[in-house]
């Protein structure tokens, strides 16, 4: 099969399609290039955008471009393409992560399309949620979206969930007394509101969420101890809904599908009605990854781990421009 020249209006579509998804500290860490003489689009890591401190292996920046390239499919398969992708396809370029050709005659993946309008609909939420218990049925999907992208995504069990709360604000305390990562939280986050005028990229104050109060949910605290005007404080669920997605080994090939992964779970709870909010502190030390771990489950390596229920959809991040993004040869 031939890939075809995909015109560039639709090109572009995709990629701001693509470019919705989320990434650690929305620093949004991907660039694009399309070769319009050979129908390729092609996906790059943006070093500039790299967390070395809280980031050092570059895991988090791979599960955010992975998320975007499962955000490019959908989008792709919405337009009725059919998208060939091969992971890593030159060993001698760390930050060349993908290579997509587009087939305007394949036959397009339903599954895929059928989630295209939650991309823009899916937002991270800080917000409380509330203690209705998830289905069984919305639970088997998620756990059924994931494994289609070669991942696993598990509810532990009440013990467990407790302990992964105490090794997130172990997390914290650690975050907390380093200076580098301190430096890099600041540099990309903001503690007063910015309206429409701010930067394309990074955390705003308003979507930080309220403090919490006599409540312990996996919610980053982006203010980390800054002051920040006019910030609430709000009771969160007693009792929050967490899951681990995992894959069966730890290499950037595996990081990339479960980027891949979690945004499928991500546009699928979206679909099925619910919010979502995302922690990768205690998987951010060697020391106590490990831990986050469910050990009565055979997932080997732990890549995100999420709080899931109903309630508020949080508001949507900035987003860089496609000019900023995508370049086209």
């Amino acid at each position: 099969m031939t890939a075809q020249t995909i015109d560039v209006n639709t090109v572009t579509a995709l990629v701001a399609d693509a470019a919705a998804a989320p990434s650690q500290h929305n620093a949004q860490p991907w660039a694009f290039r399309y070769l319009r003489g050979i129908g390729v689009l092609r996906l790059y890591a943006d070093p500039a955008r790299a967390l070395p401190r809280t980031d050092p292996d570059g895991r988090g920046l791979h599960l955010g471009c992975g998320a975007a390239l499962f955000n490019l499919r959908v989008a792709a398969a919405a337009a009725g393409l059919g998208p060939d992708v091969r992971l890593l396809p030159d060993p001698q370029d760390a930050d060349f992560l993908a290579e997509v050709h587009l087939y305007g005659t394949a036959r397009p993946d339903w599954m895929l399309a059928q989630l295209h309008p939650a991309i823009h609909r899916r937002h991270c939420s800080r917000l409380p949620f509330t203690n209705e218990e998830l289905p069984a049925d919305v639970r088997g999907r998620l756990c059924t979206a994931a494994g289609a992208e070669d991942a696993q995504l598990l509810f532990p069990g009440a013990w467990h969930v407790r302990s992964i709360l105490e090794l997130v604000r172990d997390a914290e305390g650690r975050e907390a007394v380093d200076p580098g990562v301190r430096g890099e939280t600041v540099r990309w986050t903001r503690t007063e509101s910015s309206g429409s005028a701010g930067p394309g990229d990074g955390i705003p104050a308003e979507a930080f969420g309220p403090g919490q109060r006599m409540t312990a949910a996996p919610v980053r605290d982006f203010a980390a101890g800054r002051p920040m005007p006019g910030r609430g404080w709000a009771s969160f669920e007693k009792n929050p809904h967490v899951a681990l997605l995992g894959t069966a080994h730890d290499g950037p090939a595996d990081w990339l599908r479960a980027g891949q992964a979690l945004e499928r779970v991500l546009l699928q709870a979206t679909v099925d009605g619910l919010v979502a909010s995302m922690t990768s502190q205690p998987l951010e030390w060697t020391e106590i990854r490990w831990a986050v771990r469910d050990p009565l489950s055979d997932m080997a390596h732990v890549q995100m781990v999420l709080r899931l229920g109903y309630g508020p959809e949080g508001p949507p991040s900035p987003r860089r421009s496609v000019a900023d993004v995508l370049h086209i040869l």
